[in-house]
């Protein structure tokens, strides 16, 4: 891993809510959700197809997103994913959980005075 990278695991339980925000913005296909994290993360980190279809698959499961069909374009068909009035709720539950764990992450492993080397 290059020092520019970031490591997947520490993205990886974050996964849907990224998804969800990329949703925010409107209703998108799988390559374009892919370039969006990838391009919103500076290109630090890359997300992988099976981890983008197994993460909307849980999300349309719970339904926080629906699927649909758009027209015929150059290349076929492309499955479009919608965020739902429920999905728009989780995201804003996620956000909210994801501070409250960064500011706990931050005080648990940031060097304070009286630590012991």
């Amino acid at each position: 891993m290059d020092g520019k990278a970031i490591s997947a695991d520490l993205i990886r339980g974050n996964i849907d809510t990224i998804i969800l925000r990329v949703l925010k913005n409107g209703d998108n296909y799988g390559y374009e959700i892919m370039k969006a994290i990838y391009e919103g993360s500076s290109g630090e980190y890359i997300l992988k197809e099976p981890t983008l279809y197994s993460s909307l698959k849980r999300l349309e499961k719970a339904g926080f997103i629906n699927a649909y069909w758009g027209d015929q374009s150059q290349g076929g068909r492309r499955k479009y994913y919608t965020l739902t009035n429920d999905g728009i709720a989780a995201y804003e539950q996620n956000l909210v959980a994801w501070n409250r764990a960064k500011e706990l992450i931050d005080r648990l492993v940031q060097e304070r005075s009286g630590d012991v080397d």
